[in-house]
């Protein structure tokens, strides 16, 4: 399928509605002194929302996200958009790296230059990759689908389309996290002739068999287990929402601006190592560009509905099921789900373990440099 270069150009008359509907923000009421333990804070979400009004730089950031290779192309009858920077060594890697929500591509900003660039980064440029960030289905600048069944299985599909057919690349390896590392751990099942290799910062798809003649969970899987309790009865919420009725929130999320922001934001807080202090691991313009490309292309509703599709459409490991391709997996301390290596050798071929000193979900923001050198060490072992 043909690929063709893409630019990012948002219309004015589309920043004008978005400003024009912050100014008549309708503000719900708060229980005094409950800062965020209700949900998003007022204080915060007014102070946010005031900086989106009046300070932030649309086009700033729209320049920044140019200053990347955008193309589209056709994967299955669907447009697809990605960034492509070819690397700046002898012989780069391919390398796709996926993203997750609420993220977006824009996640990756900061971690492109290092891996397509990595003499200009403190690296070696032996290490460089050819890097495809593509924004998944539903998801930024991607077509939305318009039929049922677009989930992790289907996007692992396409990507091996992708990279293989419409880019012209035999063998990739794959990088991701959140949603992302569902579609990598399926590349990784699904197409291992294709692949090199996988990392990924998330373990949450495939789920281990544990059925007749499995291995007893030991004290450290059954505490992991446990903790995924606790924490669906404690932040899963928002999951629940979206993989049953992500329909009915959409309408509000798609009309008011402060309720999408108040919606993400609050996620990047309770799922980042930021203590709290959410701007202490991204500034207002980071979280108001990832907001803004969800409003300014209308996907809340069609990456939402990934959720349902994904609860739809599980994946588990059948007794002598494993995902084939070599991987790498990098856990940082407040990621969602912390398993221990032996929960991750059900399903995997883990070549390499890392356990992060500091970092979150967000780990392509977060914390770059740690994943960047992580990703370098791993795929240097299989060049």
């Amino acid at each position: 399928m043909a690929v063709t270069p893409f630019k990012v150009e948002v219309p004015d008359a589309t920043l004008q509605d978005l400003k024009e509907r912050l100014d008549r923000t309708r503000w719900p009421d708060e229980i005094p002194g409950s800062n965020w333990d209700y949900g998003t804070n007022l204080d915060y979400l007014k102070e946010l929302v005031e900086y989106w009004r009046t300070r932030f730089d649309w086009r700033s950031q729209e320049r920044l996200i140019n200053s990347f290779s955008h193309f589209k192309t056709e994967v299955d009858g669907m447009g697809i958009h990605f960034i492509h920077e070819k690397g700046m060594g002898p012989n780069p890697m391919p390398l796709v790296i996926t993203h997750g929500w609420p993220g977006t591509f824009f996640e990756m900003y900061k971690v492109i230059p290092m891996l397509s660039d990595p003499a200009s980064h403190g690296g070696d440029q032996e290490d460089s990759f050819d890097v495809v960030a593509p924004s998944l289905p539903g998801f930024g600048f991607s077509d939305h689908p318009t039929q049922r069944g677009m989930q992790v299985l289907k996007v692992a599909d396409m990507w091996a389309k992708l990279m293989t057919e419409n880019l012209d690349y035999p063998r990739f390896a794959a990088v991701g996290g959140d949603i992302g590392a569902g579609v990598t751990s399926r590349l990784g099942f699904a197409h291992p002739d294709k692949l090199t290799g996988i990392h990924l910062t998330s373990i949450t798809r495939p789920t281990p068999y544990l059925g007749p003649g499995s291995r007893p969970l030991n004290k450290a899987e059954a505490a992991h287990s446990a903790q995924r309790e606790k924490w669906q009865r404690d932040e899963g919420g928002y999951a629940h929402i979206q993989g049953t009725k992500p329909q009915t929130l959409a309408y509000g999320l798609n009309d008011s601006p402060a309720g999408l922001a108040a919606w993400i934001v609050e996620k990047y807080r309770t799922w980042s190592d930021c203590h709290g202090d959410v701007e202490s691991r991204f500034s207002k313009d980071e979280l108001l560009t990832t907001i803004t490309i969800y409003w300014v292309t209308q996907t809340i509703s069609s990456s939402t509905r990934m959720y349902l599709e994904n609860q739809t459409h599980t994946w588990g490991m059948g007794p002598e099921e494993r995902v084939k391709a070599p991987a790498g997996i990098a856990l940082f301390p407040q990621e969602i789900a912390k398993p221990p290596r032996e929960w991750a050798e059900r399903s995997y071929d883990v070549r390499r373990w890392t356990e992060m000193p500091s970092g979150g979900h967000f780990a392509a923001l977060e914390e770059p440099t740690r994943l960047v050198e992580d990703i370098r060490d791993f795929f240097r072992g299989l060049r």
